[in-house]
């Protein structure tokens, strides 16, 4: 393998941080300090300076970061070039999802996946739209499935599936009996909206702004992170939300809410998003090609 020591200089050097290295590769603070300064005593010089809390890179520090991701491709390269031979399918693999998609629809494709390609190792991250863009964007994550477009152009983005928003209110709700509401018609009502870099919330407020509505004009009650939170609150009676219709399956075929259409439509893509690799490792192109034929065979 590479030298763990400039593995874990690597990560340091790209989060800038000790404490957010050490969370990245599963070890303590002191054990991440104790590889750096080996591999400072091995060049003779130091590779990051530290004041007032804060780290950067040395000129020195530069130089061998730069290098350290050229050697870890052509190790990688190696790799993948030698597992191609012998038919090997096998490494680690971190994937990265919005909280809707690590929810409802990757623990059926990563069982499958799994079931197929027993010796990869998925570790997977949960964060809102926002968050695992940025993931992506700085290599912390070798795939992301987002829910809402992506406008970074230095990223591919490839688009799975459509998805559609619905309203939810409870049972006894005036607008239970309602087979379409207008974007208009939810402000009259206290609202539990998804939190700050949530695709949900994103979409929604982007719509209302296309029909003339100010997103200052909703009746914002709670702001919640959870999804399971967001439908008990709905069913307790607490407001209403806007919600994907792949998160509400089950409480539907309950009954214990009421999904209704919106107008106009609202809907947003489920979509992978990686760098614009020339190289990545076979394990990656598998888990992509098995992720599009799911979306192919599960629309």
């Amino acid at each position: 393998m590479a030298d763990r020591r400039l593995q874990v200089f690597h990560t340091v050097a790209r989060l800038l941080s000790f404490t957010k290295a050490a969370d990245e590769l599963h070890m303590t603070q002191p054990a991440v300090t104790f590889q750096v300064r080996q591999l400072e005593e091995q060049f003779n010089t130091r590779l990051f300076d530290r004041t007032h809390n804060r780290i950067s890179l040395t000129e020195a520090g530069h130089r061998v970061f730069e290098s350290a991701g050229k050697i870890f491709q052509l190790y990688a390269e190696m790799d993948n070039s030698v597992r191609e031979l012998t038919g090997d399918i096998s490494g680690i693999l971190i994937l990265g999802a919005s909280t809707t998609i690590a929810e409802y629809m990757l623990p059926v494709l990563l069982g499958d996946f799994k079931e197929k390609f027993p010796d990869v190792v998925i570790r997977l991250k949960v964060a809102n739209t926002d968050g695992i863009v940025s993931q992506v964007e700085n290599n912390m994550i070798d795939l992301g499935v987002v829910e809402a477009p992506v406008s970074n152009k230095n990223l591919v983005v490839e688009k799975c599936r459509e998805d559609e928003l619905v309203l939810i209110v409870p049972l006894n709700h005036p607008l239970a009996n309602n087979d379409v509401v207008s974007l208009a018609e939810i402000t009259k009502y206290p609202f539990i909206c998804r939190e700050e870099g949530s695709g949900t919330r994103e979409v929604l407020i982007e719509s209302m702004h296309a029909a003339g509505i100010s997103n200052t004009d909703l009746s914002v009650s709670m702001e919640l992170g959870s999804l399971e939170a967001i439908k008990g609150a709905v069913e307790a009676g607490m407001g209403v939300s806007v919600l994907s219709s792949a998160t509400i399956v089950k409480e539907l075929k309950l009954g214990s809410l009421v999904a209704i259409k919106l107008d106009p439509p609202l809907t947003r893509p489920f979509s992978f998003v990686h760098q614009k690799q020339k190289f990545r490792v076979r394990a990656m192109d598998e888990l992509l090609n098995f992720a599009r034929n799911y979306c192919t065979n599960h629309p």
